[in-house]
């Protein structure tokens, strides 16, 4: 008996059917953002099954749809946003936030592994994106620029898990602006979303468990 291989269109209704899909706005984004460009060499057979997979040997994955879904419904995209990604791995999440902002907001994705550097931005230009996303070689828990105060973003999200909520990019998230990140340590996480108020102060929200590999900063590196 042959294996039916899922498609990106029946895994989306899947998605709805579940009530993880619930907006227009992401549906379109993972539909003109398939995960199958972005996954490592080997793994395109698999690139519409619901979960993680690996990125070489670098020891990071690339995320499961359903979770991707999630993070971009708590996003709350709009376009013209200024987006901070932590974490850009394949480059398919900061792809699909991209295509939600439009081409007058932007997406900054810094990465500490070189090599998902490197493969992050071959991917991004293959999509046709690369006007949109700009991806960065540092460490991200220290903001970006690094170490810069200023409000910047609309949005920031991590795309690996931390056990407390990194300074800097929360200095540089915008009031009423929204964070979100995978918070506590391994093996699991709660997926934790946090506003900064008009006056600055914060305010969190836990959204589901979740699973992410941990946060590699320049000093573990």
């Amino acid at each position: 008996m042959t294996r039916e291989i899922p498609t990106n269109a029946s895994l989306l209704s899947r998605l709805e059917r579940e009530g993880v899909l619930r907006t227009g706005a992401v549906r379109e984004a993972m539909l003109s953002t398939p995960r199958e460009l972005f996954v490592w060499d080997g793994y395109r057979d698999e690139a519409y099954v619901d979960w993680p997979l690996p990125l070489g040997r670098t020891g990071q994955t690339i995320s499961a749809p359903h979770m991707v879904v999630m993070m971009l419904e708590e996003l709350d995209l709009r376009a013209e946003m200024k987006v901070l990604e932590i974490g850009c791995g394949s480059g398919w999440n900061a792809a699909c936030i991209a295509s939600i902002v439009g081409a007058r907001g932007s997406v900054v994705s810094v990465e500490l592994i070189e090599e998902l550097v490197e493969f992050a931005t071959r991917n991004i230009r293959r999509a046709g994106l690369e006007k949109i996303v700009e991806i960065h070689h540092g460490d991200g828990s220290k903001g970006w620029p690094p170490f810069e105060a200023e409000e910047i973003y609309d949005r920031v999200v991590l795309t690996a898990a931390t056990s407390r909520i990194p300074d800097f990019p929360v200095r540089q998230l915008r009031r009423e602006g929204v964070l979100l990140l995978p918070l506590g340590d391994s093996p699991a996480q709660i997926l934790t979303r946090v506003v900064k108020d008009r006056a600055g102060y914060l305010s969190t929200r836990p959204v589901c468990p979740c699973v992410f590999v941990p946060l590699v900063r320049s000093e573990e590196a």
